[in-house]
């Protein structure tokens, strides 16, 4: 039942523009626990850019690096811009810890329950007929333990306090003119040029071919007598691809309960496929994997090397670290979004999330999801409105800071 939920949630966050959609979106979001919640391979504090539904790059407060997800992330930008989108992401994770101890402050909560704050922002772009890329809506929004807490309201250029203890914050950050319009700049201007820049590098990386790499191997299968041969092929483009599993030079079929998962996307534009089949441990027959790769022109045959899996080990699918690494990000996201919805079901506002009517939401709410995000930053400040801090100077270095990591800046305007 819970996965169930999960997988709507999840389908409601989704912003489903795709490669070859008309409307293309670029979107950061940001996830900070109070605590850390014990938990291998969640962490207090996760960052990601998302690239039309694509994990395009990725920080986390246990590795501090800001790494790319995708083989064009990685060969089209400098390390120069690694390095800054690290100490930019550094510099959020600090931001999102001094404000969430404010609003533990603010709303009287105590350090016994993890909460939950959240900033997601970005932009949206429709390509017209001359291949430009038409600015449509902007996304900057923060939410607080599941509930939508401040948002940019980018028809009317104001901020949007949903609820009460956001309206202080509201009040400042409307008083700031620099916090005030910067988010507007940033939508429209900055996202936009980075929205198109990742298509462009994106689009050659499409046109260029992959060969795939060939694995063959055996695991458990439920029968200690048998074991299940699975042929792989990974990291290839385009994705399609002919995989035959022979057995002393037979193609084995369908007839032979050959069980395929079909071609699937990898986290890197790249594509795998697996084809397996039951065999008895026993069987002296020469296996081998047969992909088939035209537009790359690969055709190889790759012989099982006999290696067995401990019978008394319990029944799996282990794949060779490098096959994985592609979906790792997605993994990430998965699991975070597990934790979180943990603790929205904990708190009860897991339903009121999932059935709320998108139709009855404000304007500056619908644009890529349609759930509550978190606010973009320009040079937004702490969440606090007792505090002194930067002045409008602030809102000026975090352009230029954006301009470098293309994922907008968190300089904070108040101080604790």
């Amino acid at each position: 039942m819970f996965l169930t939920v999960f997988l709507v949630v999840l389908c409601v966050l989704a912003t489903g523009e795709t490669e070859n959609s008309d409307r293309h979106s670029l979107t950061y979001i940001y996830t900070a626990l109070s605590k850390d919640p014990k938990i291998p391979g969640i962490h207090e504090f996760t960052a990601m850019g998302i690239l039309d539904s694509r994990v395009i790059d990725y920080f986390d407060s246990t590795t501090q690096v800001k790494t790319p997800k995708t083989h064009w992330m990685r060969e089209r930008l400098e390390p120069e811009y690694w390095e800054k989108g690290t100490r930019s992401r550094k510099s959020k994770q600090q931001w999102f810890k001094v404000n969430l101890d404010i609003l533990k402050e603010r709303m009287n909560q105590t350090d016994n329950d993890i909460h939950v704050l959240q900033w997601r922002h970005g932009c949206e772009g429709e390509e017209q007929p001359d291949r430009s890329l038409k600015y449509i809506r902007g996304l900057n929004m923060y939410s607080y333990d599941g509930d939508d807490f401040l948002y940019f309201d980018d028809s009317h250029s104001v901020w949007v306090a949903p609820v009460k203890a956001a309206e202080q914050t509201k009040r400042k950050w409307d008083q700031e003119q620099k916090v005030h319009n910067y988010p507007k700049g940033y939508l429209e201007i900055d996202c936009m040029e980075w929205l198109k820049k990742y298509l462009t590098y994106r689009e050659k990386d499409l046109n260029t071919t992959k060969k795939p790499e060939a694995y063959v191997f055996a695991n458990n299968a439920r029968s200690k007598t048998n074991v299940v041969l699975t042929c792989m092929a990974t990291g290839f483009y385009p994705l399609e691809i002919q995989i035959h599993i022979q057995r002393n030079s037979r193609v084995l079929t369908k007839d032979d309960d050959v069980m395929s998962t079909g071609t699937r996307p990898n986290g890197d534009n790249t594509y795998q496929r697996r084809d397996s089949v039951e065999i008895l441990r026993s069987d002296v027959a020469k296996y081998s994997c047969h992909v088939i790769h035209h537009p790359t022109g690969v055709n190889i045959i790759k012989v099982w090397d006999r290696k067995l899996p401990d019978p008394d080990d319990e029944p799996d699918s282990p794949v060779p670290v490098g096959v994985i690494e592609g979906v790792l990000g997605v993994v990430a996201v998965l699991g975070l979004g597990l934790v979180v919805l943990g603790i929205l079901y904990k708190k009860g506002k897991l339903d009121r999330v999932i059935h709320r009517n998108p139709q009855q939401l404000p304007p500056a709410q619908v644009p890529l999801i349609q759930q509550n995000e978190p606010k973009k930053d320009g040079s937004q400040g702490s969440l606090e409105s007792k505090d002194s801090g930067h002045s409008s100077t602030g809102a000026a270095s975090s352009g230029a800071s954006n301009r470098g990591s293309g994922d907008g800046s968190h300089e904070s305007l108040l101080e604790k």
